[in-house]
């Protein structure tokens, strides 16, 4: 009998272990999930965030086929002045006039960068990254700031009417060129170097040169070049002449960090360091393309001068971070700093086809 009591006690002594160990098991779990839905409250900040710029963007997108921004209108109207004036001009009338629409590089590339950082999180390093690009395609997408954005193609289009109209949010060309003893690029520089319109391609010598996308090459046949030689042959604008001595633009001046994405940042470092490390090796004279902010904005609203504060302010701050994931050449995303300033009202990049 006290064989079969004792039998009968381990058994429960087992049962209530077993319980107790199933308990603690479920206990853990549960531990688990709430550390992981609490440990991480970027990922919250990035859930809420999402569809909050998703509706700026489409708010944007909205008011662009209305009519109702800006410098888009006046590109409308620039491009149809061209058209009438310069009948041989006409296709890259209506190339501009794309700018002004939500077919425009400008707009497609922020959809194209919403749906990455809604739908791939796998290409950022971290949910920071994620979070900092979300907030940077917010403030893109602030009306001012995106029309102010498109006052380079629309001086492109004043340039190309040889001063019948004038240039908006910008010094006229001579008084830019004086103040920041700037080359003269010819018509269409406010363009080189945004991605948008072309790329940074390398020679034989591995120097790099720019080269327009599509349509934009008409560009090479109205530049104005003052030598006669040049005039002669198609010439090339090479990254370290055109770095050293660039005339001002909204989009390197005030605009690259929003309206680039991370892979079009890390590509102009890039074609940076590259060029800076040849010219080292020579023993010739380099000065970044980015070293100083160039004058020549005029009537530029608050909102872009704030944003452009912060932009720097934040890029001082993570010079020597990698904000973005290092990825092989297919990967979208390379490193790069990225602005973000949630406080202001307000580049995978779209590219148009060769």
């Amino acid at each position: 009998m006290s064989t079969v009591l004792l039998m009968n006690d381990n058994h429960s002594i087992f049962k209530d272990e077993m319980a107790q160990m199933q308990l603690l098991k479920f206990v853990i779990i549960a531990i688990t999930f709430t550390l992981a839905g609490c440990g991480d409250p970027v990922k919250e900040q990035i859930e809420a965030q999402i569809p909050v710029t998703e509706q700026r963007v489409q708010a944007l997108g909205d008011l662009i086929e209305r009519g109702d921004v800006r410098n888009a209108k006046l590109i409308n109207q620039y491009a149809a002045h061209i058209a009438e004036k310069s009948p041989q001009l006409i296709t890259l009338a209506d190339e501009f006039k794309k700018d002004a629409t939500v077919n425009g590089p400008m707009y497609l590339a922020l959809l194209d960068r919403i749906n990455t950082a809604k739908n791939q999180p796998q290409m950022f390093a971290s949910p920071q990254a994620r979070f900092d690009e979300l907030l940077n395609i917010y403030q893109a997408a602030d009306p001012v700031l995106y029309s102010d954005a498109l006052s380079d193609p629309l001086n492109v289009l004043a340039d190309m009417s040889n001063g019948e109209l004038p240039r908006v949010n910008s010094m006229s060309k001579a008084q830019s060129m004086a103040a920041n003893n700037a080359q003269n690029f010819g018509v269409g520089e406010q363009l080189i170097g945004n991605p948008a319109y072309g790329e940074w391609q390398t020679d034989s010598n591995g120097m790099s040169f720019w080269a327009w996308y599509g349509i934009y090459r008409i560009l090479d046949d109205v530049l104005d070049i003052d030598d006669a030689f040049d005039r002669k042959r198609k010439r090339r604008i090479y990254y370290h002449t055109w770095g050293n001595s660039r005339n001002y633009s909204y989009y390197h001046d005030y605009g690259r960090t929003r309206y680039s994405s991370p892979t079009q940042l890390r590509k102009q470092t890039q074609v940076e360091n590259r060029t800076r490390k040849s010219f080292q090796s020579g023993s010739q004279k380099f000065n970044s393309a980015y070293s100083k902010n160039r004058s020549g904005a005029s009537g530029i609203s608050s909102q872009s001068k704030t944003a452009q504060t912060s932009a720097n302010r934040f890029k001082s701050n993570n010079r020597n971070k990698s904000t973005y994931a290092k990825k092989t050449t297919s990967s979208k995303y390379g490193k790069s700093a990225s602005f973000r300033d949630s406080s202001s009202s307000t580049s995978r990049g779209f590219r148009r086809g060769k």
